[in-house]
């Protein structure tokens, strides 16, 4: 076995025995990459060779040593270009590092490269990308899932040991089912969205993808914490979330909501149905419970979502560090602003800021953007009910596995309901994760938990023993 297929915290294990060194970790990953990446097509640039083992010799010390990791191309970087996958911004070199960068910058990582997703972060299956979809490693004829598809390809494929994505209606948890690895989204407000480009500001966070569940709480801990660049972080105590991983979660209240399964059929109904059986044998106790609101969770997602977007791409305009067209100098302002927009964004990305701009727009805002902020209420509503007598909530992170590629482009509908369990949590604000759950179809199914605000620990502790349960079953 290559290194860069074991965990990230095997890997520092070996490197604190001086087993290993970290350029033995580098080769291995260069390898893979070469081998692989003219498939999968996970990365948007990468780092030079020699550049990144000089690196890697200068932080060896630290506590990550220097090993690298894989940076999602909507959050910003000094040292590579960030283009969000977008015609707009595909020359654009940032001069500042995201907090999240930083602060893993600080703890001794490297940064791999800028990973594939769907422009400006709006999809669910990395097709939206400006330059090139990326193919699922499991299946290259099928998505790795969206919009960190980049990301997700490049763990499992082993073209990275773990990576950060963003998640705002299941953009890390959603590919991560895909691509049968882990990715967390935190609760909003725990990590900081600086350096994070915008597509809608209350449902952004920034989470993990890794290989298994204690890489997982490794590089959360690292990313967590207030940032005065961001009002919306919070200040919360400092915790090691890798600290209750392995402790029982004997008598916890294990939600099921009947409508993130009553469709469900043939081995994804099964598959659920196993699920539950490990989590019994775990001794918790399963609770059937009901989230009534969630069948309006889509209109709301894309009603708030798109309406955000639409605010927060304005900025795009051709004028600033946007391309603009190339024969608008004789045009007037708005005819160059229009022309630059139209060249510069995608199909999808000009239908929800269309959307969008129609749900702000006068006469219809309180109709259609304020009434899906009421219904956002009820459904977080809904978990604030369900979290008092449940401690975490049981999902599948997506009806179906991953599809193949072409087969949803032309039907938008279809491909907005691939996140119809993953939005919800996201609407509430949540902590929500999704682990390998086994397969459906021969493809990787995922798991999704849900915990109550802040409750990461819970979580993080729950995917553990589930992950390590089915490992010694297997």
């Amino acid at each position: 076995m290559r290194l860069n297929a074991k965990p990230l915290h095997e890997l520092l294990d070996l490197l604190e025995r001086k087993e290993i060194h970290p350029r033995e970790v580098v080769a291995d990953l260069y390898r893979t990459i070469a081998e692989r990446e003219k498939q999968i097509r996970a990365y948007i640039s990468l780092a030079p060779h020699e550049e990144l083992l000089q690196e890697c010799e200068r932080l060896s010390e630290k506590p990550l040593r220097g090993l690298p990791i894989a940076i999602k191309d909507n959050i910003s970087t000094r040292d590579f270009k960030t283009t969000c996958a977008s015609r707009f911004l595909k020359d654009f070199q940032p001069i500042f590092d995201a907090t999240v960068v930083q602060r893993l910058r600080e703890a001794g990582t490297t940064i791999l490269g800028k990973t594939n997703l769907d422009e400006f972060a709006m999809g669910s299956s990395a097709e939206n990308s400006a330059f090139f979809p990326t193919r699922n490693p499991h299946d290259p004829e099928r998505v790795p899932g969206g919009s960190s598809g980049g990301s997700a390809a490049a763990v499992a494929a082993h073209e990275a040991l773990c990576a950060l994505g963003s998640d705002t209606g299941g953009s890390i948890r959603q590919p991560a089912s895909f691509c049968g690895i882990v990715g967390l989204k935190p609760t909003y407000g725990l990590v900081s969205r600086y350096g994070l480009v915008a597509f809608a500001s209350s449902l952004d966070q920034i989470g993990p993808m890794t290989q298994d569940v204690r890489d997982c709480a490794l590089l959360l801990n690292m990313i967590v914490g207030r940032d005065s660049h961001d009002s919306t972080s919070l200040e919360r105590p400092c915790a090691d979330y890798t600290q209750e991983l392995g402790q029982e979660i004997t008598g916890f209240r294990v939600g099921v909501p009947k409508e993130y399964i009553a469709d469900l059929s043939g081995q994804a109904k099964t598959r659920v149905e196993s699920w539950v059986k490990t989590f019994r044998e775990l001794g918790t106790e399963i609770v059937e419970l009901s989230l009534p609101h969630t069948k309006y969770a889509i209109p709301t997602y894309y009603l708030v979502s798109s309406s955000e977007a639409s605010a927060n791409l304005a900025r795009f305009d051709g004028v600033r560090y946007t391309q603009r067209v190339s024969d608008a100098s004789d045009a007037s302002v708005e005819a160059m602003f229009s022309e630059s927009r139209d060249q510069g964004f995608g199909p999808e990305v000009k239908r929800r800021i269309m959307i969008g701009t129609y749900a702000l727009s006068a006469g219809y805002y309180e109709a259609w953007y304020g009434k899906a902020q009421r219904v956002r209420a009820l459904i977080r509503q809904d978990f604030e009910s369900a979290f008092k007598s449940v401690d975490i909530i049981l999902s599948p992170t997506s009806p179906t596995p991953a599809f193949k590629l072409g087969e949803r482009v032309s039907d938008p509908l279809a491909m907005y309901l691939s996140d119809i369990f993953t939005v919800p949590a996201s609407l509430a604000g949540l902590p929500a994760i999704s682990i390998p759950g086994g397969r459906v179809d021969g493809l990787p199914f995922g798991l999704q938990i849900i915990a109550d605000k802040f409750c990461e620990a819970k979580l993080l502790r729950s995917a553990y023993a589930f992950e390590q349960m089915v490992r010694r079953e297997t």
